[in-house]
């Protein structure tokens, strides 16, 4: 019998300086209930100008939306300090992003828990979230015994349930589980930020694995069934804002460095559409925001 896993998270904000706590809890049909708190997450505050009109308060709209912060790679003299310091291009990944998500998305074995940790953490301003890690302090299980106990379709309702309560969230970039993709309501969450495939080869994804207990690949074949299932994902991570082709000899770094830059280049092709307008009244001589 499958018992379904109601998962949710509570936005309990326990204010200590700049660190915000996020208690998640998950209780099961039928069965008691489980009680866990995952890693504490860091918000980063900037002080913002207040702006006073018409009696209302309401911050500068060049703050909130322009950063002044442009493409590192196309203007390398960004990367440099006034100390002559060399600025990692990450770290101006956040103004331009204005608080977007990222979603690392992909076959199992790409990376994307190592890499997401890497991006987020050269990024500075952004948390990290591990959807399947959240999953297992929630339940007290680990995934095998989630697929074991519910099942897949038990597994992926639970995964669900949690995309839904991380995606309310800011300023992350969240690795999921690589059959996230198969259930088009998920599709909703993921398009709120923007959406990174991690492309690896199933023959560098084996020797990766090599000797884990994967659910899905526990067959006599475990190699052609890891074909199989990618043959059946493949469109749907073909619907990403962008494709990081992964080969073997690229190790986290590698990867972490070329979302950096694609990344970049995706701001610069896919301006938000206030900026357009902004860029047309100019055009027409009109400054509206001066």
């Amino acid at each position: 019998m499958i018992r379904v896993y109601f998962i949710f998270v509570l936005p309990v904000l326990v204010l200590l300086g700049q660190e915000a706590s996020v208690l998640v809890c998950g209780f099961s049909t039928g069965i008691s209930s489980r009680w866990a708190v995952p890693s504490t997450l860091t918000r980063s505050s900037s002080p913002k100008t207040i702006q006073y009109a018409g009696g209302f308060e309401w911050e500068d709209p060049i703050e909130s939306f322009d950063q002044g912060v442009e493409n590192p790679f196309k203007n390398p003299e960004l990367m440099n300090s006034e100390e002559g310091l060399k600025i990692d291009p990450a770290r101006l990944l956040g103004p331009r992003l204005n608080g977007a998500n990222l979603y690392l998305i992909g076959m199992m074995g790409t990376g994307k828990s190592s890499v997401g940790d890497k991006v987020a953490r050269r990024m500075g301003t952004y948390n990290f979230l591990d959807t399947d890690d959240i999953i297992e302090k929630a339940t007290g299980m680990t995934i095998p015994e989630i697929f074991e106990s519910e099942g897949e379709d038990g597994f992926r309702k639970v995964e669900s349930q949690v995309l839904d309560s991380v995606h309310s969230y800011v300023r992350c970039v969240i690795s999921t589980g690589g059959g996230l993709v198969c259930k088009m309501e998920n599709w909703g969450k993921l398009q709120t930020g923007i959406v990174v495939w991690l492309d690896v080869e199933p023959e560098v994804i084996m020797k990766r694995i090599e000797g884990t207990d994967r659910p899905l690949l526990q067959t006599e074949d475990p190699l052609q069934t890891l074909k199989d299932l990618l043959d059946e994902r493949k469109d749907k991570y073909r619907q990403a804002d962008l494709r990081i082709e992964v080969t073997e000899e690229m190790d986290e770094d590698a990867v972490a460095s070329r979302i950096v830059y694609e990344l970049h280049n995706h701001i610069d092709d896919n301006p938000p559409a206030w900026k357009l307008a902004k860029l047309k009244a100019q055009s027409e001589g009109l400054d509206w925001v001066k």
